[in-house]
């Protein structure tokens, strides 16, 4: 009997070995979980790429709001600069028909006189043959010029009063026509400073247009990267999305196949317990012994990363050398521009408004905006040696007409200023084209 029932344990346990011993496709999971830690580190590798990708399209995306806002000052300043050009060249025009009328008025004038002249003569030699005033002769004999007469007759009590009246508006006449003639050479100094003024805001429409075509260059190139990068990574992301799917699916049907085989092995080891079960019970009346194996589970391990934080340091104080670094590559020149809120806050300005919007950021008011000039300026401070020049001091330059730039001196031989082809930027005065047109004035404030 005892050796029937041993037989028949040993049947029953080489039954139940058969069935809870592992499927054939265990390998096949070890593969997967391998697949699984190959594709989770591609996948780790591929989002980090993405992150610099998008960081990438962040910084672009940027720099093109950037250029698409300098674009829109420089078309501001284009169009203010073409209605200052448009202004100048009706008044060059409405002058030229003043100095024109003038001119004609002189001409009259110096006919007038002419007569006058002769008249003049004719009364001096009349009253010489009649033996007349003989103080009135010498007037005439001792004048060094018609003029010298006049002022010499008008000194001479003993003249009729009929030769006083025409000496008084000869000598009226004179006045008026020196004071036109000095107001034609006035505003002909102005007609010509006026062109002056005109043929530099042309050199800088033309710089400032030629800037603004090679930033809308820039802008189309820069957008059609932005794009490729943007194909880019919605390719990369759609690459992995499906890759991610698939290894979802993949471990979700393996999950499930090895959760059916689970239950498959117990059931069949319930029903092979309780077929050798019942034939224990009719082979013997002794009842088996049954021995449960506890099966250890491995508990997963948690890591952690703590990043410290780290704090930027905070920024140093402007000075009026610094103060204007803001408006580098974010400005545009206008003739005349930077008088009005509106104008500073578009970043538009000449070169003696942004002098002036410097020194106002330091608590230094350089008098009123409106007015503010490269003249202004020379004045507004102390005159010294260009050999003593600092960091702050107000550097001037001959352009279109004396002392017709300025700038701040930031020292190692360069300035920060508003440049009609630049807007503000630092530029280089120890050589090229500033150190010709540096004239040596140096203002300290």
């Amino acid at each position: 009997m005892k050796k029937k029932m041993l037989l028949l344990n040993t049947t029953v346990l080489l039954g139940l070995g058969g069935v809870l011993s592992p499927p054939a496709y265990a390998s096949t999971i070890q593969d997967m979980e391998s697949q699984k830690s190959q594709i989770q580190n591609q996948r780790q590798d591929v989002q980090s790429n993405i992150k610099a990708a998008s960081d990438e399209l962040t910084r672009l995306q940027a720099e093109q709001d950037q250029m698409k806002a300098q674009l829109e000052r420089l078309t501001l300043a284009e169009e203010e600069n073409n209605k200052k050009a448009q202004k100048t060249e009706a008044d060059i025009k409405e002058t030229s028909k003043q100095v024109d009328q003038l001119e004609k008025e002189i001409k009259l004038l110096q006919e007038k006189l002419e007569k006058r002249n002769d008249i003049l003569k004719d009364r001096a030699r009349s009253m010489q043959e009649s033996g007349g005033n003989v103080e009135y002769l010498q007037v005439l004999l001792g004048s060094s010029s018609f003029g010298d007469f006049v002022d010499r007759a008008l000194a001479v009590s003993t003249i009729v009063d009929a030769d006083r009246g025409i000496l008084k508006e000869t000598k009226n006449m004179q006045d008026e026509l020196k004071t036109k003639q000095a107001d034609v050479k006035s505003k002909l100094a102005s007609l010509e400073d006026m062109k002056a003024e005109l043929d530099e805001m042309t050199v800088q429409l033309a710089a400032q247009k030629k800037q603004k075509d090679a930033l809308a260059k820039e802008l189309k190139d820069k957008e059609a990267k932005n794009e490729e990068l943007k194909a880019s990574l919605q390719s990369k992301d759609s690459s992995l999305a499906n890759e991610q799917s698939t290894l979802e699916q993949n471990i979700k049907d393996q999950k499930a196949a090895e959760e059916a085989a689970r239950k498959a092995a117990e059931q069949a080891a319930k029903e092979a317990a309780k077929k050798a079960a019942e034939q224990a019970q009719k082979a013997a009346a002794e009842p088996a012994e049954k021995a449960d194996s506890p099966s250890p589970k491995a508990a997963p391990k948690a890591s952690s990363n703590d990043v410290a934080p780290t704090s930027a340091p905070a920024p140093k104080a402007s000075n009026v050398v610094t103060v204007g670094n803001r408006w580098i590559g974010n400005s545009a020149y206008v003739f005349g521009g930077g008088r009005s809120q509106s104008d500073i806050n578009h970043g538009l300005f000449d070169c003696s408004s942004f002098v002036h919007w410097a020194y106002s950021q330091v608590g230094v008011n350089l008098g009123p905006l409106g007015s503010v000039s490269t003249e202004t300026l020379k004045h507004a401070g102390t005159q010294v040696s260009s050999s003593q020049m600092q960091p702050g001091d107000l550097v001037f330059f001959d352009t279109y007409k004396k002392d017709g730039h300025v700038g701040i001196y930031v020292g190692g031989g360069k300035f920060i200023g508003a440049q009609s082809s630049t807007g503000v930027a630092i530029a280089n005065m120890s050589s090229g084209y500033w150190k010709q047109k540096f004239n040596g004035r140096v203002v300290r404030i």
